[in-house]
Order: C-alpha cells, then structure tokens, then sequence
C-alpha cells in the first residue's frame, strides 16, 4: 500500500520552502496550540473554490509547514534553469515531481524523475518530467516541478489519516514498502491521539521489532516519530474536509523522520446528522424503557400463531406486575384483559407501546404512541429498511422525532428485562435472573444467545434485539448498562455501527466499572475490502474495527461462542491483582496446550522462585515436574491437587491458576470438582481472591463436574484447552482496559 511517488529517500536533511530557494532549517516541532491553522484553511479555501479535491505539493508543503511535519528541502522551479540551481543549493541527490492540480499520481503519469545527481541532470529531468505530464493529460495545469532532496538511509514507515464511515476520523500507521504492501500491517485509532496512544501505535503493527533496530540498524527515534503522528491525527481532527491525509514514505531514523511525500485530498463531509441526547435523557427514556410501569400491546391478539398473542401471552405468564393493556379495536378482550381499540384510549401514563401489526399500519399507529405521549416504541414488525422499504422507515423515524418518541427495532424479535418479570417478545420466555446483560442486531443469533443462556444456566440482565436500528442502539443501551446495578457484563453482537465514535464515549464510559465485550459480524468480507496503496483505501477496513474496539477498551470475542462464554465467564471470575499464572496439571499434553494457549492470550507463565519450587515439590512424586506447568502426574489422589491448588491461592506471588484434569478412577471428576471449589472457597473467605480456570479432560462425567464449578466460582470447560484460558486472557484484557492492571 506505499505511495511510489518519490521511490528512495533517506536521512534529515535541511527544511524547504515553497519558494525557488531551500531554508536553512528544518521544521521544528511545536506544541498544538501553536499549529497555524489560519493558514491550512485558506489553502484548503483557495483549493476548494477552483474546484479541486487535491493539494498541489506547494500547498501541501504550507499544510506540512503549519502543522510541524518536517519534510525534505525542497522548492519550485519553472524552469530547467532553475532547477538545476535549485538541486545544487539544496544538495543531491535529488529527486523532481511535477506540481499539478490536475496530476493527482504523479508516479502514473511519468511525472517523478529520482535519483538525479548533476546539475545536467536536473535540466534533463525536468524536460523529462514536463513532457510525460502534458503527454499523460493534454491541458493539464502546470505550476511546475517540484525539486526536493533525496536521502540514502531510514525506516520507510506510513502515516496518515482517513474518514471511516463508521468512525470519522482514524489516524493510521504501518511498517512501509513491501511490508504494507504485502503484510497489510497497518494500525489505527480515533483522532486526535494522544501521545501516549501514539506510541502504542508504534507497538502494535506486526514488525514493530524493525523500528526497534534490528540486525545492527539504529532504532528509530520513537518520540519523533509518535510526535508526528500525533500532528497528523490533529491535522485530520482539525478540518474534517480532508478526507485524507497521506504521509508515504516517511522516513524514520536515529536522527528523526521526514516526509518525503505528501497527499492531501479534499470531500464533502456533509453527512446526515443524528439527534443527540445527552446521557440524563437516553437515561430517562431507557429506564423507561427497561423498567416500565406500564406497557401497551398495539396488535395484541387472541389468536394462538400471531405475534400479538406471544407478547401478550408472555407479558401475562411471565409474571410483569405493571400494567398490560391491549390495543386491538376489534375485540373487547384480550387475555381476559380490556381492550382498547386505540392507545388513546388506554387509562394512565403508559412507559412502551409494543408494536405487532404489519409495517404499513405502523406510521398511523404510532402517531398515536406519540400524541399519547408515550416515550418508547418497540417496533417487532419487518418490512422496514431490511427488505427495501426505506422510505416507509423513514415515515416512521420522522414521526418518532416529531413526538419525541424513541424507537428499538423495527424487523426484532422484543426485548427481556427479567429483574422486571418482563417478556416482550413472540419469542420464547427467559426469567433466570443474572449479571449479563446482551443485545444482538440479528433476531437468529438473539436465539442462539437465548439458547445458551438457558443451556448453561446463565443469569440475565436483559436480552435486547436491536434489528434495524432506526434510532435506539449499542451506544443508548451500553449508557443504560454502565449504571444499571444489576448488569455486571455487557455483550453486544452488532453487523455495523451507526455512529461509532458515541459507541466508543459509551464504551470508555462503562469498561472502567464493567466488561464490554463485542461481536463484530462481517470481519472477513471487511477485511478483503482494505487492498490499495493510498490510505483512503484504509477506509472501512475491520481491523479500524479491531483497533478503534480496543482503544476503547472493549474486548473483541472472535466469534458467537466466544463472545457467550466470555460473558458467562467474566462476572464469575475475580480481577487478577497481577500477571504471574501458574499452570497445575494432572496430564503433561494438557499442561503444554494449556501453555500455548496462555500465550496465544497475551498471558505468560510465572517464573517460579526456587522456595516456591522447592514447596510445590514436597507435595508430588519425583517423577511429577515442578517449574511451571507443574505436573502431579495423573495417578495421584485428591490430596495432591488440593495441596497444590491450595499453595496456588496462598502464595501472594502467584495472580492466576490455570488447572488441567485427567480423569481417572483415582481423583474422579466430581471429586477433583468438590475438592477444588472447596479450596477456592475457603480461599475467598479469607480475603483471597484470585481467577481461576480449569480444563477437564476425560468421560461425560467431566461434564457435570465442569458446571458445579462454573457454578463455585471457577471457569471450567470439559475437552478443551483453549476455553479456559482464553477466558483468563479476556479477564486480564478487561482489567488493563479498566485500569486495574498495567
């Protein structure tokens, strides 16, 4: 993906000017609240009323001027003349581009002329680069040619900017040449980025190594180089008519970076607008919500098969102490319940009107919701925006706004609030009550969360089907969680982001006090759209998605299982106190894909002292291991796996226990279960809190002593290595996220 406009470059070299004459410095860097902002935007003035979406090197050098990002000593000639005397005051070798607006790839178009060296030379290249340009595009408006210094040494890395249409402006930067070509290694984040942001960056591509020096090269300047990146992302922040920003190759060395190409293109950032709320009323409203008092049902039904009887029936069974009130103005009763023919004439406030009538009867029927005054509508019917009909669920949003009622849905299978006994839904009930609260986009994969929920007994805090998303989504949802005292967890399956920079204020608002973990359909076919050699091709690529999530602190699951057990799992778990994990064992193999599995998770096994060694082996046989995994060898009684895992827990330098069972006659698996649930207990009663996972191996009966762990406080997963400890690593991921780790 690396620009081909300027093919070498090299080390810092004397700063430039836009004029026929080199300065004598380079630019130096300065704070944010000296950027010169005043003249970026008469370029980009200047630019946009003779019509161009693209700077011209002379403009973009002022860009680069104002906002410190030092560039090669260059000028402007006009001449062949000139040209040579300018590469001689600057220095060769050098390198001549031609300065178009209407030449935006310069390389394309023949107009780049590298490594010239004489003066004779320069006059040749600049007759060279004038002829291919008027060749390439007869007519084309030549302010001349660009002759700027070329250097020998330095780290070809890119940076720049781009508009994601989910989440506005992204910084990017990747390892250049081959290895952004080839490898796609590119990293990004919201702009503005601080400084320390800046440096992760760094850290995150694939060859981070490479900046750090390798085979005998210098490291680069890392402070320089995350300094420009910072300048970027503020540039991009700063004027979101520049839909992009392209810094490649910049060249990174011991002594600094340089730019020694830029691209700067102009769009229209006009973009449809959203109706902001501010926290206390999306509070106001979702409380409403998802603690009503009151609910209506529009379409309520005695006919067994139509929705409007399910959302009644489960209303009414599930056990909902407020008020239910049917809407049907052709019965007298519903569920031995008044009907109303209109929501007008329903008694009282009333927090939700449930909708289950067919989509076209929805715009007549919720401006009633709305003249009732109403604050939610639950929109169950399809037919919307999914199956082409846009302009109906236009009507629909523009009558929500016009009575300022909000909208979940439409085309969603309901929601559940089980701390309220509410069922609004035509699907099956769900009431066991917990800490997880999940929402997903898809009615299927709202089915399968229900599914699993019950299969593994997990308590619910809601069960929330978004659908279309014509106005209540994650980012209103995730807001209501963070101070909803019965949700300890959040897990939000998603197909897109309507706007993604409110999700990441939402996120960094409740991943401090809870996990929010996120499943993020669609990353194969995203990724395969992210081929190209400017950054603008960045735009819309999933790994913005992957890095945007984890900036905000969310923990990305991989897929729908993941996602499910990492929410099952996250409430029960304590947060680690440190990074030390030690893996216990009954069986060798597992303790190595126990390992390979911890660092697949970014975790790493403890480097176990020599008294802690000492101590772990007075409780196996010889012919066990201690170090780290420590293997008791399956044939030992439960007594060896509760002295070790007790050691594990009372030794303050170990954080995290990861146990592998073996099955056999000796130690069964209920009793291994027992033992272990006993001795964390005990643990935990003494003030010692500690994550611990386990990995059963072994007959069906490790099943059942898998869930009476869960159910004690110990992630455990029968046939599976990875389970278990890629819960840990999503713990470990949420604890730094949250702060309470480094």
């Amino acid at each position: 993906m690396a620009s081909t406009d300027t093919p070498s470059a090299g080390t810092p070299s004397p700063g430039s000017s836009s004029s026929g004459t080199p300065s004598p410095d380079s630019h130096s860097p300065h704070t944010a609240s000296e950027f010169d902002r005043a003249s970026v935007q008469k370029v980009l003035d200047a630019a946009r009323a003779a019509g161009r979406t693209g700077l011209t090197a002379t403009e973009a050098e002022t860009v680069a001027e104002a906002y410190s990002i030092p560039t090669p000593a260059q000028g402007l000639a006009t001449s062949a003349e000139e040209a040579a005397a300018l590469a001689a005051r600057i220095g060769f070798p050098v390198v001549l581009k031609i300065v178009s607006p209407d030449i935006t790839h310069k390389t394309e178009a023949g107009g780049v002329v590298a490594g010239v060296t004489t003066e004779a030379a320069a006059r040749d290249a600049y007759a060279t680069v004038l002829a291919n340009a008027r060749a390439h595009q007869a007519g084309a408006l030549i302010e001349g040619v660009q002759v700027q210094r070329m250097a020998t040494e330095g780290q070809e890395v890119l940076v720049g900017a781009v508009t994601d249409p989910t989440f506005g402006k992204v910084v990017a930067f990747g390892l250049g040449g081959v290895l952004v070509e080839v490898l796609e290694d590119v990293t990004f984040r919201l702009a503005p980025v601080s400084p320390g942001e800046a440096r992760s960056m760094l850290d995150s591509v694939r060859a981070a190594k490479v900046l750090r020096g390798v085979r005998g090269a210098a490291p680069v300047d890392r402070e320089a180089l995350a300094g420009l990146v910072v300048r970027v992302s503020q540039l991009a922040a700063d004027f979101p008519e520049l839909t992009e920003v392209d810094l490649n190759p910049v060249f990174a060395s011991a002594d600094g970076v340089l730019a020694a190409d830029l691209r700067l293109l102009l769009g229209d950032e006009r973009r449809r607008e959203r109706p902001h709320f501010t926290d206390e009323e999306i509070l106001t409203s979702m409380r409403r919500l998802m603690e009503p008092r009151s609910v209506a049902v529009i379409g309520a039904s005695n006919e067994e098969g139509k929705i409007g009887h399910s959302v009644m029936r489960n209303l009414v069974d599930g056990g909902f102490t407020g008020g239910i009130h049917p809407v049907n103005p052709k019965a007298r009763r519903v569920l031995d319940r008044t009907a109303y023919a209109s929501v007008l004439d329903v008694p009282g406030e009333v927090d939700v009107a449930v909708f289950a009538i067919p989509a076209r009867l929805v715009p007549a029927a919720l401006e009633e919701v709305g003249r009732k005054g109403i604050p939610n509508a639950v929109l169950i019917p399809s037919g919307f925006a999914e199956t082409g009909e846009h302009a109906l669920q236009d009507r629909v949003v523009e009558v929500a706004r016009e009575h300022g009622v909000r909208l979940l849905g439409p085309n969603i299978y309901g929601y559940y609030s089980p701390w309220q006994n509410l069922c609004a839904t035509f699907c099956t009930p769900y009431d066991v009550r917990g800490g997880v609260a999940l929402t997903s986009q898809s009615g299927g994969i709202g089915m399968a969360v229900l599914g699993f929920a019950r299969t593994t007994n997990t308590g619910v805090s809601a069960i929330v089907g978004l659908g279309n998303k014509s106005d209540v989504d994650e980012d209103d949802l995730l807001t209501y969680f963070a101070q909803d005292p019965h949700t300890r967890c959040v897990a939000m399956h998603l197909e897109d982001l309507k706007d993604g920079r409110a999700f990441v204020r939402a996120a960094r608002a409740t991943v401090p006090e809870k996990p929010v973990i996120v499943l993020k359909a669609g990353r194969t076919a995203a990724g395969s759209r992210a081929a190209g050699s400017h950054t603008g091709a960045l735009a819309g690529n999933d790994a913005v998605y992957d890095d945007v999530l984890r900036q905000a602190g969310v923990i990305r699951a991989p897929g729908l299982n993941e996602m499910l057990e990492y929410a099952r799992a996250l409430p029960v778990l304590p947060t680690p106190q440190g990074d030390n994990v030690v893996v216990i064992t009954g069986a060798g193999g597992s303790g190595v894909l126990l390992s390979d599995a911890l660092v697949d998770n970014g975790l790493s096994l403890m480097e176990i002292p020599d008294d802690l060694d000492a101590a772990f082996r007075a409780f196996i046989p010889p012919f066990g291991a201690a170090g780290n995994p420590i293997d008791i060898t399956g044939g030992e009684p439960p007594s060896t796996y509760e002295a070790t895992i007790r050691l594990g827990l009372d030794d303050p330098r170990i954080h995290a226990l990861v146990l592998g069972y073996w099955h056999t006659l000796v130690t069964p698996p209920m009793v291994f279960a027992e033992l272990t649930a006993r001795v964390v207990a005990e643990a935990r009663a003494r003030g010692v809190h500690k994550p611990v996972v386990a990995s059963l191996a072994g007959d069906t009966e490790v099943e059942q002593a898998s869930a009476h762990l869960f159910a004690h406080g110990v992630a455990a997963y029968p046939y599976t290595t990875e389970k278990p400890v890629a819960v840990l690593g999503a713990k470990y991921r949420w604890a730094r996220a949250a702060g309470l780790l480094p």
